[in-house]
């Protein structure tokens, strides 16, 4: 009995001390617990912060990183291109390697933007489309200096605009030694062997599907009388037989192509402060280098009297890879016998306010598409200033002063010229009343880069070369002088 008493004694105070420890723990537990509940966020925010910061900081320079990365990559890309592409540009030819050509932004249309032309005056330029990419500039000349341009024009003397195929392109072709297979395919724009109205009278005399018919029942060269001359039929014909049986017959002024009178005038070292001035002005409102406004085309001086148009038409031609640009052909190393103006761009100025008509038509600017069958429908004719100038998507009123100017060629997307922008179709409506003169600006660019950085080299000789000779003449008129002196 008295051990059994003992054993449950030392279990009951065994018991006791396990549940006073029991209530130890817990009482440990709920503190620890207490803390668990306040501190975890206390510790949470100091974490957040932290990771956060963290966060922006390694993601800033893995853009960064990523930026350089692209930049690096593209830069060695556009150098290989370029310098493959044109190894041997020149560097001394005021034409560097990278060269590029920039093209401003349109926007949108309607979008105003401010350009800095002369000291002292902000002119703001409007996009008036984007196909082809087109601006407006009001008040880029004075009234002073328009009135200057078109008196130098007097003096000079304006004659007319040529409409014709010139005396002797029969010879001349003779000359190449041209196929009639190869005028032909030249002629033939879209390849599908057979001649267009539009395709044989490109230029020089503006005519209606009657008058041509009329023409080909005249020449008897139409054997089908679809209108239409394939090559057997055109084997026929010579390079000006139009020319010749529309002499014959008579034509009106008012079925020509251009109705107009022009003169050309000189910009350069020594011309009239107004015209060097005007060439400024267009280098800083295109933003191409002054080495190719410079070499670029003279001042064009357009007068057109009442009746006075031009039919609508572009500035540059398409250019193959048998064609050569007339600028540079003299410095090209093949010879083609078939040549464009390349105008990689068109500034325009209008040097008066016309009483009544004298727009300037783009046809089709901002169409979705450009289709040449789409120019004539409904007995509607787009082409034709003189009947349907209204019908045109653009039309720019002649407010004197005012320049407009506009893209003739896409861009390469590398930064140069690419393909001809078939939008920039344009043409002078007939003036109804009145008088009107324009100036033509056109800035002529190879788009063979090789061609044009040949060019450039050429005529930096040329300069040079006559650099020398002016100074060893001046030396040689010195020496002269001074033995004068000495006798």
């Amino acid at each position: 009995d008295s051990k059994e008493r003992l054993i449950r004694e030392s279990d009951v105070a065994a018991a006791c001390e396990m549940s006073s420890a029991l209530r130890w723990r817990c009482s440990r537990c709920q503190v620890r617990g207490m803390a668990s509940l306040e501190s975890p966020r206390v510790s949470l925010q100091k974490s957040s912060v932290c990771s956060r910061s963290y966060f922006m900081v390694v993601m800033v320079f893995f853009h960064v990183y990523i930026i350089n990365v692209i930049a690096l990559l593209l830069y060695v890309h556009y150098n290989n291109d370029t310098g493959a592409s044109n190894p041997q540009t020149p560097a001394d030819s005021g034409f560097p390697r990278n060269m590029h050509l920039p093209r401003i932004e349109g926007i949108r249309v309607g979008h105003v933007q401010k350009v800095s032309l002369v000291p002292g005056k902000v002119h703001e330029m409007k996009t008036l489309s984007l196909k082809p990419l087109l601006f407006e500039i009001p008040e880029f000349l004075s009234e002073e200096e328009c009135g200057v341009v078109v008196h130098l024009a007097k003096l000079k003397g304006l004659m007319e605009s040529q409409v014709m195929v010139p005396e002797g392109q029969e010879e001349l072709n003779q000359q190449l030694n041209l196929s009639p297979e190869e005028i032909f395919n030249f002629l033939d724009l879209n390849q599908d062997g057979q001649l267009q109205p539009h395709e044989v009278l490109r230029d020089g005399i503006w005519l209606t599907s009657e008058n041509l018919k009329e023409i080909y029942d005249g020449l008897k060269v139409d054997q089908d009388g679809n209108g239409l001359l394939n090559l057997e039929e055109f084997r026929h014909l010579k390079s000006d037989a139009f020319q010749r049986f529309l002499l014959q017959r008579g034509v009106e002024r008012s079925q020509l192509v251009r109705n107009s009178r022009h003169t050309w005038l000189y910009q350069g070292q020594g011309a009239h402060q107004v015209l060097q001035d005007l060439r400024k002005r267009v280098t800083h409102l295109t933003r191409l280098p002054s080495s190719l406004v410079e070499l670029s085309e003279p001042l064009q001086i357009v007068r057109y009297e009442q009746g006075g148009h031009y039919h609508a038409h572009h500035d540059s031609g398409p250019v193959y890879p048998e064609t050569a640009c007339t600028h540079t052909r003299l410095a090209a190393n093949t010879t083609s016998p078939f040549q464009t103006s390349c105008r990689y761009i068109t500034v325009l100025f209008y040097l008066n306010n016309v009483e009544e008509g004298g727009e300037t038509t783009f046809p089709v600017a901002d169409n979705r598409t450009y289709e040449e069958v789409s120019l004539i429908q409904n007995d509607v004719d787009l082409l034709d200033t003189r009947k349907h100038c209204d019908k045109g998507n653009l039309r720019v009123k002649p407010i004197k002063g005012t320049a407009v100017f506009w893209y003739n060629y896409l861009s390469d997307g590398r930064g140069w010229v690419g393909e001809q922008d078939e939008y920039s179709l344009h043409g002078g409506c007939v003036v109804t009343r009145g008088t009107k003169w324009v100036a033509n600006n056109w800035i002529n660019v190879d788009p063979d880069y090789q061609r044009q950085a040949r060019y450039q080299q050429f005529v930096s000789q040329q300069q040079e070369t006559q650099e020398q000779e002016e100074l060893i003449s001046e030396l040689n008129s010195d020496q002269h002088i001074d033995r004068h002196q000495d006798l």
